[in-house]
């Protein structure tokens, strides 16, 4: 066992023993889980399609937010931005020359613009529970969970929700592990294709 991985089963049952002990916490998990979102709640990310992220992400920048990395795909590109306490912005764009003619992101931008999120991603403590609990209460998901079991990072989008025939936005269920908050490239951008209709 890695050192985060002891740490997360540390946090994990000093947590187990709070609630227990918590009524008001114990109440608020239970909430949680009728959801299926775990006590640990937390909104992981939010992401924007745009036309230019440097451009977009000026509004963020001027609040707090601060460059991090820049993940490439093969016809479109991310730029992830941190500010301390806040979720990650995952800002993306298609390459502006032939690579990303076949990208789906400027079609989404023209037609919704680049003033709303295409997704946040909340934080779950078990992906499978969450899924189960969520098409109970009539949730559709796209794909199949993207991450490998006991890996850093596991994840997967919700059917979109349809605009005028278009899919415009979907929900993220992350489930992370071992103090990991990047994003795995390949991950990315089987998430953005499962949502294609």
């Amino acid at each position: 066992m890695g050192q985060a991985t002891d740490l997360d089963a540390v946090i994990g049952r000093m947590t187990a023993d709070f609630l227990a002990r918590n009524s008001a916490a114990g109440m608020l998990r239970r909430a949680l889980e009728d959801v299926g979102v775990g006590f640990v709640p937390v909104m992981d990310h939010l992401t924007i399609r745009t036309m230019n992220i440097d451009q977009r992400a000026e509004e963020f920048i001027a609040l707090g937010y601060g460059y991090d990395e820049t993940i490439r795909y093969e016809d479109w590109f991310a730029k992830v931005f941190r500010k301390a306490g806040y979720p990650a912005l995952f800002v993306d764009q298609a390459y502006a020359d032939d690579r990303g003619k076949t990208s789906i992101i400027p079609r989404w931008v023209e037609k919704f613009g680049d003033r709303v999120f295409h997704h946040v991603a909340v934080r779950v403590e078990d992906i499978e529970h969450a899924i189960l609990t969520l098409k109970a209460k009539g949730v559709v998901f796209a794909g199949e969970i993207v991450g490998a079991r006991g890996g850093p990072l596991r994840q997967i989008f919700t059917a979109p929700e349809m605009v005028d025939g278009q899919p415009f936005s979907v929900l993220e269920l992350a489930e992370r592990h071992q103090g990991y908050q990047g994003f795995l490239p390949p991950q990315a951008d089987s998430l953005m294709r499962s949502t294609v209709r």
